[in-house]
């Protein structure tokens, strides 16, 4: 099996791991490679390679780092369909659910096939008019917002050519089900089960008393019709491209033919994780310290 590591080199601990990555591969006898980032940082011998170039060559891509630095991975993935397996070296990592503590066992458990397989959900836009993207795929979302001015936007929102309703507002998050615990969650956006079939649409402080967001079938077709009137509103994927669009624009996003796929293992679930990273459900504390129990 051959494995690749993509890593955020700026970690604190990432060049211990990485070493400890290089050690196991050599007992295992796996070819382990990195992303060229890691060449001169690590004691131990890796050979690397452009980082466009690692998953069609690996089994297994690593992502060392945050949930940036996994979304930065299956950027690079594309739609090559290479699993990824998320390591956490930052405070929350709600996307890499694994920790270097056990790092070697849980790549042992890799290795003998003891994981599982999540399908995620990736976004597709299409800019009907403006710039293109070269990549124009999001794992978590699509944010349009109003750029330099602190001045609000208008946007319509249309639905498989239905129009659904208009925002005035900062901007606009469009996010798949892997999304709905970052970005949007803090909009106040629903949380939906990463592995559903859905869109959400969550409007950025919207000028009005009434405005929620929307769960849509992740099968629909949405076109977001953006008017600002001074300036240059900008798009951005999975806070990782971004482009500025004309002042009077529109954009489709839809479900992508190909999925981004997480190793994963039974014993972290996803409401395990909501429930540890983002005290999810958490009952006050009474006098005692205890969970306070209402009758």
């Amino acid at each position: 099996m051959r494995f690749g590591i993509i890593a955020n080199m700026e970690r604190p601990d990432a060049v211990e791991v990485v070493d400890r990555l290089v050690k196991w591969a050599q007992k295992h006898e796996v070819t382990l490679c990195c992303d060229s980032n890691v060449r001169g940082k690590i004691d131990g011998d890796c050979p690397v390679m452009p980082r466009a170039e690692l998953p069609e060559k690996s089994d297994v891509i690593i992502s060392l780092g945050g949930d940036g630095t996994l979304l930065a991975s299956a950027r690079a993935v594309r739609n090559l369909g290479t699993p990824i397996l998320g390591i956490n070296l930052g405070s929350l990592g709600f996307l890499t659910q694994l920790t270097p503590i056990n790092i070697e066992e849980t790549l042992t458990a890799v290795l003998e096939k003891r994981h599982q397989i999540e399908k995620r959900m990736v976004a597709e836009v299409e800019i009907e008019q403006g710039p293109q993207i070269d990549h124009p795929y999001a794992l978590n979302d699509v944010v349009v917002d109003r750029g330099s001015v602190s001045r609000i936007i208008n946007l319509d929102i249309y639905a498989n050519d239905y129009f659904i309703c208009s925002y005035a507002a900062d901007g606009l998050i469009v996010c798949t089900p892997t999304g709905s615990t970052a970005y949007s969650l803090a909009v106040g956006g629903p949380i939906l089960n990463p592995l559903m079939n859905a869109l959400t649409i969550s409007p950025i402080s919207a000028f009005s008393l009434t405005t929620r967001p929307i769960v849509f079938s992740g099968n629909d077709d949405l076109r977001v019709v953006v008017h600002s009137k001074h300036s240059n509103p900008v798009l951005t994927l999975d806070g990782q491209v971004d482009c500025r669009l004309p002042q009077e624009s529109s954009f489709l996003v839809r479900k992508a033919d190909h999925h981004i796929n997480f190793i994963v293992f039974r014993k972290n679930s996803f409401y395990d994780i909501l429930r540890r990273k983002l005290h999810w459900g958490r009952l006050p504390e009474g006098d005692s310290g205890m969970p306070a129990k209402y009758y």
